[in-house]
Parts: structure tokens; sequence; C-alpha cells
């Protein structure tokens, strides 16, 4: 199972998080259960080698590592302090509309960025090779 196929889905419900846990290896029962990641705004994003991989839906920060007895809002909130979600501190269903659009709008910034700066490097990756291709040429000829 590819991890990818998560990455073009946005994950703003807190339902739509907790279907993404195909594999989470934590019981219900456990501090890190899946309901108390999706709670904390985190989306399976793991492989088959991989299992307790989980990204948040507004940063993207990617976590792994999971022990069960990990609090999902204090992991979240020590790696990565400067969220959007981590700074409301409360789950989607305790938030404001004005809230949840803010959530909204730096889950699609956070979004654009992160596929542009891919689509850069990707393009200077490929001018390069295509530039080493030409001199490779030029030296020959």
């Amino acid at each position: 199972m590819d991890s990818t196929s998560n990455n073009a889905k946005v994950y703003l419900f807190q339902e739509d998080r907790e279907k993404s846990f195909k594999h989470w290896p934590f019981s219900d029962e456990k501090q890190c259960s899946v309901r108390k990641m999706a709670e904390a705004g985190f989306y399976w994003n793991g492989t088959d080698t991989e299992m307790d991989i989980a990204a948040c839906f507004v940063c993207g920060k990617e976590l792994d590592g999971w022990e069960e007895s990990d609090d999902p809002w204090s992991e979240h909130r020590k790696h990565a302090p400067q969220c959007p979600f981590v700074k409301y501190g409360r789950p989607e269903a305790y938030l404001t509309c004005e809230e949840f659009v803010t959530l909204m709008m730096a889950t699609l910034k956070m979004r654009f960025q992160t596929n542009y700066t891919t689509l850069k490097t990707n393009g200077k990756m490929l001018i390069e090779k295509k530039r080493k291709e030409m001199e490779k040429l030029l030296r020959t000829n």
C-alpha cells in the first residue's frame, strides 16, 4: 500500500481522518487510538512496512514511532507548535465556523506551497539532467 494515495486528500473532517487509519497498530482503548489521532488532526499516512506514520491535515507534519501511550495532542503540539490546528487546541467539533474556514485556508495554502516546492525541485532536476545530456552531446560532436 502506497502512502502517496493519501497525499492528494485533504481530510478536513475528523470522520474522514478516522477512516484513513486502515492499518493503525493501536486499539481503541489506548491513548494513541484512531479516534484520538483523528481528533488531534492526524490522518494515516503509513505503508505496509511502516504502519505508524500519521500526518496533520493542516500543517502536513508527519510523525512516526508512535507508542500506545502517546497523547496525540501533546505530540502534535511538541513537534508542530506553529500549526494553526494546534494553536486552536481543540477538536473540529468545538471550532467556530470562522475558525474552521481559517483552517481550510491554512490547509489549502500548505498544500499549494508543498506542490509548488515539489514542482520547482523536479523542474530544476530535469533542467540539470537535460543540461548534462546536452553538454555530453556537444563534447562528442
